[in-house]
């Protein structure tokens, strides 16, 4: 795999800070209506884009994960109680921004009964209910394999559902907490059977070579997954995994190119790519 040994990034990977009006726009409702993104937990580096283009990620379940993911900068403690008035919103910031299509995803909530499945519902119903002509993709957790519960999610129809890998097998069990290669492929498995459109993405720069990416790929098409993400992984903190190298924008290229091939409709490859980057594409 081609990258570039050098601690400094590169080039490629230099990132626009949002700004502008409509970035403004959006940092104001959200922070009024008491909500958080993935676009500044996760420290996306799409945030000038998407934000300049009001757009973002909402993440629902709160702002503390029940996991300790090693790539993952979102804080990990004990989180508060579900906020019941999060489904609303939600669907009026949705509204408020006028977007034509929403991404949520959402903290893992380990801590409760139901691992949040009937949360999700409850903003996926509240967010068509306000907003009908809105497409939706929701990003959702393993909910520990529990089928019922994915179930749950599906039966709410959102448009789009992915369940990421993260990462190919073999680096699974250290670059993830508690979640499982095996487990996340039976989980985007039941998505695609259910007729809607799966989802799923890696990050590369962790270590992991071509062959394995191919490999992964060919795991996620065998089990009906539809459109793929790939990008390259950044350390957020020094606490987090160290980048093993940098990919280049051409390597990327070639798995776009190679996705294709093998069957998805559609991939989204390069270094700056993120789960919900380019999302509203992927409906169709």
């Amino acid at each position: 795999m081609a990258c570039c040994n050098s601690r400094r990034k590169p080039e490629w990977l230099k990132i626009k800070l949002p700004k502008g009006q409509n970035s403004t726009e959006v940092l104001n409702i959200v922070r009024g209506h008491h909500l958080h993104t993935i676009c500044t937990s996760g420290m996306c580096p799409n945030q000038g884009e998407c934000w300049g283009n009001g757009t973002a990620t909402f993440m629902i379940g709160g702002d503390v994960c029940t996991r300790s993911c090693k790539f993952c900068n979102v804080k990990t403690g004990r989180p508060a109680p579900l906020d019941p008035q999060e489904p609303d919103n939600i669907a009026r910031s949705i509204q408020l921004l006028k977007l034509r299509h929403a991404v949520i995803t959402s903290v893992d909530r380990d801590d409760v009964d139901d691992l949040g499945a009937s949360h999700w519902v409850k903003v996926i119903q509240k967010v068509k209910e306000v907003n009908p002509e809105v497409t939706m993709e929701v990003l959702i957790p393993d909910f520990q394999g529990r089928k019922e519960l994915i179930q749950q999610v599906i039966d709410a129809r959102p448009d789009v559902i992915s369940h990421n890998l993260e990462t190919v097998k073999r680096l699974s069990d250290r670059v993830r907490s508690r979640a499982t290669y095996p487990v996340s492929l039976e989980v985007i498995k039941q998505v695609a059977d259910s007729g809607i459109v799966s989802k799923s993405g890696i990050m590369l720069g962790l270590g992991e070579t071509k062959d394995e990416i191919l490999e992964t790929m060919d795991d996620l098409r065998g089990v009906g997954c539809k459109v793929m993400t790939i990008g390259q992984y950044l350390q957020p903190t020094a606490k987090n995994l160290e980048v093993k190298e940098y990919v280049t924008p051409e390597v990327f290229e070639e798995y776009h190119r190679i996705g294709l091939e093998k069957g998805f409709t559609h991939v989204e490859s390069g270094p700056l790519v993120r789960s919900s980057y380019h999302a509203e594409k992927h409906v169709r």
